[in-house]
């Protein structure tokens, strides 16, 4: 599995670990759980474990980004679930895990949800809850060709995400986009939309030259600058 102790891939299940690798699940306060979600951690060095980050001298990159978490203990960054016999299931990543109103899901299990009806044919979902703000989530879609976003596709997406999921992660607003901000991996920019959409600026968040489709993000500016707007509007 090269030098992942497991490849995070959309709400799937791995039969079991790689050979040599001490996976286990850990809960916010590092304690080992089984049969419940958690964070995905290997707690003894493995095979194919890098040894560090070009232009990181001090290892600090390094330690901030798999063992600043849970010291000595690699943590992946992946919200999983250890079943009772010993295979894994892939909920996403636990940067992009929606904590709302107490309760944690990863984002796949919204895109699972909102992508199975027929109009849908992209998504990317963000919330916005920091540092004391109320928690405020939109939905943002992508429709396909003749679809439109109208009151009763509006009312199966929310019912939908309500009835298979959680009353609490039915989205606060309801967007269409052209697209959805991707890498050239393919992975859906979560995290750097929800900055943007924080206030940071552009130049920190994102570098569209890393990106498969950099004309995506236009539309989240100009969403990010609507909203600078209005809070300042708000507070005059």
């Amino acid at each position: 599995v090269g030098g992942n102790p497991i490849l995070p891939v959309w709400r799937g299940e791995i039969q079991c670990s790689g050979l040599g690798m001490k996976v286990e699940v850990y809960d916010e306060n590092g304690n080992p759980v089984r049969g419940t979600k958690g964070e995905l951690v290997c707690t003894q060095p493995f095979p194919v474990m890098p040894i560090g980050f070009w232009n990181d001298p001090d290892g600090t990159r390094y330690h901030a980004a798999y063992f600043e978490k849970y010291p000595d203990v690699w943590c992946h960054g992946d919200y999983v679930e250890l079943t009772q016999h010993g295979g894994i299931i892939i909920y996403g990543r636990s940067d992009t895990t929606i904590n709302r109103h107490g309760i944690r899901m990863g984002t796949s299990e919204i895109y699972r949800v909102v992508e199975e009806l027929p109009e849908v044919l992209d998504s990317l979902v963000v919330d916005l809850e920091y540092l004391g703000h109320a928690s405020y989530m939109p939905l943002f879609i992508v429709l396909r060709d003749n679809a439109v976003l109208d009151e009763s596709l509006s009312i199966r997406i929310t019912g939908a995400i309500r009835s298979m999921l959680s009353a609490r992660h039915v989205p606060n607003e309801i967007f269409v986009v052209p697209e959805i901000p991707r890498t050239f991996s393919g992975k859906k920019m979560e995290l750097p939309v929800k900055n943007l959409l924080l206030g940071m600026p552009l130049g920190s968040v994102a570098n569209r030259d890393a990106m498969a489709n950099p004309g995506s993000f236009d539309y989240f500016v100009e969403l990010a600058a609507k909203r600078q707007r209005a809070a300042g509007e708000t507070a005059a």
